[in-house]
Parts: structure tokens; sequence; C-alpha cells
């Protein structure tokens, strides 16, 4: 076995951000292999993201980020909730929230969660797609599974924890949120947003 060195342990915990024991027990179950065991503790740190996520904890604190366009004709405004005030004046949170900014300052959405868009919208979303693969030529009933595929494109050019990522389109906001809560270790959630554009009239907001 490789032997696992103090400066090895260091290292692993700086490109993974995870405790010096779990990058030990990392290193030695690799071999001492950096990048098998940093990939090992991402993965582990997005599991127990997605269970921090889901656990229903109360999120009193926080952040309201700005964003402001270098010619003012822009601007975003979002309220980024997590479970203490420690983990809102880390920097990986802080980060998180100038980044969430810029995102919905650069791809426009218009709700926070699938949920959140309302159901007459999507009703009618739904009804357009369906008509558009009868008019296409599907029968009725492969019409409407073709529909159903399209909804989820639909719901990603609107939704924010379904959008892309405006710096890295291999993963989402949703994505980009669970490496967060696996980095600071603590529940976070989007609570709402509001997108300013000049000329525009009404803001986009959620």
């Amino acid at each position: 076995m490789a032997e696992i060195t103090a400066q090895m342990v260091k290292d692993l915990r700086e490109m993974t951000g995870a405790g010096p024991l779990d990058c030990k027990k990392a290193l030695e179950q690799f071999g001492g292999d950096t990048n098998k065991a940093a990939d090992f503790l991402r993965e582990k740190g997005l599991a127990k993201a997605a269970k921090k996520l889901g656990a229903g904890r109360a999120m009193n604190e926080g952040l309201i980020e700005t964003y402001l366009h270098f010619n003012k004709r822009l601007g975003v405004m979002v309220e980024v909730n997590c479970e203490t005030d420690f983990v809102a004046a880390t920097e990986a949170f802080k980060n998180f929230c100038r980044e969430l900014a810029m995102h919905i300052a650069s791809l426009s959405p218009e709700y926070v969660r699938r949920e959140d868009v309302p159901e007459a919208i999507v009703a009618k979303e739904r009804e357009i797609q369906t008509n558009r693969a009868v008019e296409e030529g599907k029968p009725a009933a492969i019409a409407e599974k073709v529909a159903e595929g399209r909804m989820a494109k639909f719901f990603e050019e609107i939704v924010l924890m379904e959008q892309r990522y405006f710096r890295d389109d291999s993963k989402t906001i949703q994505q980009l949120m669970q490496e967060t809560v696996a980095e600071v270790g603590e529940s976070i959630q989007i609570a709402r947003f509001v997108r300013y554009a000049l000329g525009q009239g009404d803001a986009d907001s959620e």
C-alpha cells in the first residue's frame, strides 16, 4: 500500500473541502491515487447534499445578493437561504449567491421551481405541444408522449433550478446548488428573485 503523507491529505482537502480523516481514508482506499480519491469524496459529498436538501430543515439565514450590469440597464436581486449565519458568511455560499445573480441576469428564468409555474400556463403549453405533434402526423397516443418530452425543454427554459448553469452547461442550477451544499455542509434554498431590465415594464420576479 502506498504511503499516505500529510501533504497528500492536505492536497486532497484543498481539492474537495472534505475533512482530514475522510481524505486519509479515501487515499488509503484508492492506494494513494489523489484523483480517484477526490472523485469518491465529491460523490459522497453530493449524496450527503441530496439528503440535506430533502431534510426539511429550517432555513432562516442567508443573503440577498444583487447584480447590476455595467451599463446599469439590467439588475437582479435574489434571496438565498441557509441554516446558520456561519454558513452565510462563508466564501462558498457567497460565491454561489453571486453566480446565481449573474446567471439570472444572463438566462432570464421566470420561476424558481417547476411547481411554481401556474397550472394554467403548463396546461396551455402542453396543449400547444400536443397539437404541434399531431400536426406533424403523430398518432394521438404518441403525440402526448412527444408533448411530454418537449415539456422538459419548456421547463428548462423558464425554471431556474432546471436551467443549465451559464458558465458550465454540463450541470444545472440544481446540481450547482447540490455541490455548494456538499461544500458548506448545510441545506440551501433559493427563496425568490427579481430581474429588472430597462424598458421592459414589469419586472421578472418569483
